[in-house]
């Protein structure tokens, strides 16, 4: 089995080497400004490391991991736009509207998405599009939810908020690959229980580094959410509270990897790359 790192580099070079639709002309170019800024590829990384505990090829996983790394960037762009949470700073360079303009960065989001279902398709059957469908309308939902409420959420709201926003898309990484490997539907409960909880810890680490972390150590402006007046696990508990649930969070996590039935050490060391900061 490949560990964590080999695994994104297996990403890193298919991504490198996606061809796009040639109707796009230049257009690729601002395609792949974002798509190859680097970023630490969690879900696609996660997405082959469930193929791998359950003994597949790799190869035969990468469309669905990169078609899920292309809707992740899809609504990096986006977000980053003026209109929704208006970051100047994606993985520590200028985001794609400051680099392009508007105009050009909502044609790259709207593309890269379109390709992402193009890769998505390539299966013989269309569970794996239909997975993607889901989650993608799943985090445009919590996108939608979060600009709306202006704040006003308790913790039942934003538990369900980043459900969708951040946690469908992780939940199908690891749903990709039951669908890839033709795991039975009866068998898959556990799977979705891990991927479930995971999702609620991934997010809560990352509002916790929003608040404590630096621009160079997150690749994007720190502070943004609370600035912009936005319930985060940090601002609706306190930091000390934050930390607390990531680490339930986290035991939670565990106790449903070690029920997985397989070999579960690279996603065990997927999860532990998800480090809660301390101050």
């Amino acid at each position: 089995m490949r560990p964590p790192e080999e695994l994104r580099s297996l990403v890193e070079e298919r991504l490198s080497a996606l061809s796009f639709a040639t109707e796009l002309g230049e257009l690729e170019v601002a395609l792949r400004y974002s798509l190859l800024a680097g970023g630490k590829r969690i879900r696609p990384v996660l997405c082959l490391a469930t193929g791998e505990a359950l003994g597949r090829n790799t190869n035969e996983l990468l469309p669905a991991a990169c078609s899920l790394e292309l809707v992740h960037t899809f609504s990096l762009v986006h977000d980053d736009l003026p209109a929704l949470d208006d970051d100047d700073l994606r993985r520590g360079r200028p985001s794609a509207h400051v680099r392009f303009g508007e105009g050009v960065a909502v044609l790259a989001g709207d593309a890269l998405l379109t390709e992402a279902f193009r890769l998505a398709l390539s299966y013989p059957t269309a569970e794996v599009g239909r997975l993607l469908a889901d989650a993608t309308l799943g985090m445009i939902g919590g996108q939608y939810v979060d600009v709306t409420t202006d704040g006003a959420l308790d913790g039942n709201g934003l538990a369900e908020l980043h459900r969708l926003k951040t946690g469908r898309l992780l939940a199908a990484s690891v749903e990709a690959a039951l669908a890839v490997a033709e795991k039975p539907e009866g068998d898959r409960a556990p799977w979705r229980r891990f991927a479930e909880e995971l999702g609620l810890l991934f997010q809560i680490v990352d509002d916790i580094l929003d608040a404590t972390g630096t621009a160079d150590e997150l690749g994007k402006t720190p502070g943004k959410d609370e600035a912009a007046g936005k319930v985060t696990y940090v601002s609706l508990y306190g930091i000390d509270r934050a930390r607390q649930l990531a680490d339930e969070a986290r035991a939670r996590v565990n106790e449903r990897l070690a029920a997985l039935p397989a070999d579960t050490s690279i996603l065990a060391e997927v999860v532990g790359s998800i480090r809660t900061p301390r101050g």
